[in-house]
């Protein structure tokens, strides 16, 4: 089948090369020239693991193809995805005027039968607002041509990506149309061998559901963070008390892990987005009101630890910290722990030599020439004359490091894990100063 998908960011260009992995001719558009250029170069503009190679070799054999030709793209897929940012307004709402500009393009340039699928995170109601954009340019036209329009959410987790549109748990498609949903079946085919993944609904309830998904992955995430705060006041171990609600079938064991925060491009805005539609509908969503701000005060808590442990002037005290992305397996660094606390850091004096697996280029756009920041090519080379060492995203690097290496180059054994990474009983034989995230 012929799919266009406009966008080349995380989702576009990851659904655009699975798409032609399974025999797909799919046209990934994009306005931006840059992106493109990477893309025919035969690099990517974004780290996930593992999508080189499919788009190298996609790209090899025909079926996966690169355009800033909007009316191109409009004529080339049937089934055209609409996986552009939405960014998140100063209020909160999403900006979806990338969203109607791609939809007015459809518009104007389609040639036949289009299924116009919203893959972008957007409100409910967005269904409309395309469904009006693309019939206003069809007016202009005086054209008369068919179309319908579906909600497609993504569930794609950075770092696994592939994985996760490859092997799906579900497949939300929100639809009225039936020829649009029997496309939508066709092009998922391939994705759903095993069993029945696809779950069709309304528009509004599919788009719904991913800010749904998102916030209550959040809100577990808050949950946790907020008992292992309490949890070092009574003199609990948080990771006991993981276990042992985890242990009961109807909480699970996801998402249960106490830390510095949540970060990225979903959680942070979704969450946003969510209490500004309750909002504008006259609800007020108490509970996810609560999961922000507990979010934003935990990324300040490892700072906290720093001051307890030294004093609020940090000036003269160099750290070491590891971890720069969001969470591991990718270079996002949008909304992430360590940008506030690098910030934190900063403004009460102190300097910092940093490592990232895969971040240290994005972090290095993100602050430019801070002169209290370096950054080192192994991880035991940022803990030289450092005060303390400060982990901040899990890499699995980090799981089980020379200890003997890391108490012989900091000025003295000491440790703020934002990520539980290490036993808090193992660090003290070590004779380690251990600083753990509700850890006893």
């Amino acid at each position: 089948m012929k799919v266009t998908v406009i966008g080349t960011g995380y989702v576009g260009l990851v659904s655009g090369a699975c798409l032609a992995d399974v025999g797909n001719e799919v046209l990934c558009l994009d306005i931006d020239p840059a992106k493109i250029q990477t893309l025919e170069s035969g690099a990517l503009p974004i780290h996930e693991p593992g999508l080189l190679e499919v788009v190298q070799r996609n790209v090899a054999a025909g079926r996966l193809t690169f355009t800033t030709d909007i009316e191109r793209g409009a004529r080339h897929g049937v089934i055209q995805f609409i996986a552009v940012g939405t960014p998140p307004d100063e209020d909160g709402s999403a900006d979806l005027q990338y969203v109607l500009a791609a939809a007015r393009n459809i518009g104007r340039y389609m040639d036949g039968y289009r299924v116009v699928v919203d893959k972008s995170t957007v409100p409910v109601g967005t269904g409309d607002k395309v469904k009006a954009a693309i019939g206003t340019a069809l007016q202009a036209r005086k054209s008369g041509l068919d179309f319908a329009v579906v909600s497609n959410p993504e569930f794609l987790k950075e770092g696994a990506a592939l994985d996760d549109f490859m092997r799906p748990d579900r497949i939300i498609v929100g639809a009225e149309d039936e020829r649009a949903i029997e496309l939508m079946r066709e092009i998922y085919a391939p994705f759903q061998r095993n069993h029945e993944k696809l779950l069709v609904m309304d528009v509004k309830s599919a788009e719904l559901t991913k800010y749904a998904a998102n916030a209550m992955l959040a809100t577990r995430i808050s949950f946790m963070n907020e008992l292992a705060n309490l949890a070092e006041t009574l003199g609990a171990d948080i990771e006991l008390v993981r276990q042992g609600i985890g242990s009961d079938p109807r909480i699970g064991w996801h998402f249960l892990y106490a830390g510095c925060g949540y970060g990225g491009s979903c959680f942070p805005k979704d969450v946003k987005a969510l209490v500004r539609t309750g909002r504008e509908h006259a609800h007020n969503l108490l509970l996810l009101n609560a999961v922000e701000e507990a979010n934003e005060a935990q990324k300040h808590r490892l700072v906290e630890k720093i001051v307890a442990r030294f004093d609020a002037d940090l000036g003269g005290r160099h750290f070491a910290l590891w971890g720069l992305a969001f969470k591991p397996n990718t270079d996002d660094m949008r909304e992430a722990p360590s940008r506030v606390i690098l910030h934190e850091l900063f403004r009460r004096g102190a300097t910092v030599t940093a490592y990232d697996p895969v971040a240290m280029d994005e972090a290095r756009r993100i602050f430019g020439d801070e002169p209290r920041l370096t950054y080192v090519s192994r991880p035991l080379d940022a803990l030289r004359a450092a005060d303390a060492l400060i982990i901040v995203t899990e890499w699995k690097e980090f799981r089980s490091p020379d200890f003997d290496a890391i108490r012989a180059a900091l000025k003295q054994p000491l440790i703020f894990d934002g990520r539980n990474m290490y036993d808090p009983a193992v660090m003290r034989r070590l004779g380690i100063d251990y600083h753990g995230m509700g850890r006893r």
